[in-house]
Formats: structure tokens, C-alpha cells, sequence
């Protein structure tokens, strides 16, 4: 097997016996990273501080996630409007809390010659949530329920406010912009684009 050494370098190929011993004289473990390589290639290292790491690294990576879930609002085609502005409500708080919504409708009987009116409540349902969500999958029947799914809109990211020059208003700035030439306003943005200290372009 390739061996490689606690900083990361090669040491050679070992048969197994030398490698684990070679670990212990070291006070640390012999860890296998590619068994599939040809040779296997192991690491000497604390396999103890090595999962500790990884452990850390997965928590992090959790807390990061966000989770989407699906919230289902059930409707009935004989559902009256009083109902239906407080399902409406609903699917509004689940939309801001950034999960979709699963519109069900569900027919009985004789209600199934009737899904126009299922169709209607579904468009009339992402009408009074258009500012919050929009529909991924548009009204569609599976067996004797019609549903549809709407999405939460993704937030928009504010831009960050431009910085003023020493003692200008915003007023300032904006009406000297309005008497400048266009040769003008090029030079002013080649001088504004490297910093004193020969940074990076302040607009990308």
C-alpha cells in the first residue's frame, strides 16, 4: 500500500504490517482514504481528531441547510369563499416561511362532472398569493382529487448602497451626474475603478 505521512507526503509503499507499525511508532493511526486505488492509499493520522473534524464539518453543513417542506391545503368544489380566504391565509404564512404549497381539491360522487370548478379555485388560489409564490405545476387531476403546487418566490438580494464622495449629499451626486459628458462620466468611472492602493475594481 501507498503510505503518506502525517503532513501529506509520500513516503513509499509499504507492505501492511510495516505500515501499522510505522503508525504506532508515531503515536497515531494508519488510516485507509482510497481502498480502491491501486496501490490502497493509507494515511498516518489521529483517525479520533480526523472524525471529530468530520463531525464538526456535517453539524455545520446542517445548520447551513435549508430545508423546503411540502404543506398541503385541502379545498372541497362546494369550499365557500369565507373558507377559502382562510386557507388563503395559510398558504400565505407557509409561502413566507419559504415551503411550498400543495392545493388539493377533492371530488365526491356527482362533484366530478364539475372540475371546472376545481380549476378555478386553484387559478383563483394563486391569484391571492401571486406576490408571495408562483405555480410550479399547474392544475392537473390524479385519480379524483385535482392539485397544484406553488412555489415561494425567491427573495431578492438588496444592492448595497453607493457610497457618497466626502461632503456630497445624494442630490449632489445625482445632478452632478446630470451636467457631466459622457467623455466626462468615463473618466470619473476609470478613476474610481482602481482604489489608492491598487485594489480591485470596486464594481465588478
Amino acid at each position: 500500500m501507498l503510505v503518506i505521512d502525517e503532513t501529506g507526503g509520500r513516503l513509499g509503499e509499504f507492505l501492511t504490517e510495516d505500515a501499522i507499525r510505522l503508525a504506532q511508532e508515531r503515536g497515531l493511526d494508519l488510516i485507509e482514504v482510497a481502498p480502491n486505488g491501486r496501490p490502497p492509499v493509507c494515511r498516518i493520522g489521529d483517525f479520533g481528531r480526523l472524525k471529530y473534524e468530520k463531525q464538526k464539518k456535517d453539524k455545520i453543513a446542517r445548520r447551513n441547510q435549508v430545508l423546503v417542506e411540502l404543506k398541503e391545503v385541502k379545498l372541497r368544489p362546494k369550499t365557500d369563499e369565507h373558507d377559502l380566504d382562510f386557507k388563503i391565509r395559510h398558504a400565505r404564512r407557509f409561502l413566507e416561511e419559504g415551503n411550498k404549497v400543495k392545493i388539493t381539491v377533492r371530488f365526491r360522487g356527482r362533484e366530478m362532472a364539475h372540475r371546472d370548478i376545481g380549476e378555478e379555485q386553484c387559478l383563483e388560489f394563486a391569484d391571492k398569493v401571486k406576490d408571495l409564490g408562483v405555480v410550479e405545476v399547474t392544475p392537473r387531476m390524479e385519480g379524483r382529487q385535482m392539485f397544484m403546487i406553488i412555489a415561494p418566490l425567491k427573495k431578492k438580494q438588496p444592492k448595497p448602497a453607493r457610497e457618497l464622495r466626502p461632503n456630497r449629499t445624494e442630490d449632489d451626486e445625482r445632478a452632478l451626474a446630470d451636467d457631466m459628458t459622457d467623455e466626462e462620466e468615463d473618466d470619473l468611472d476609470d478613476d474610481d475603478s482602481v482604489d489608492d492602493a491598487g485594489g480591485e475594481p470596486e464594481d465588478a
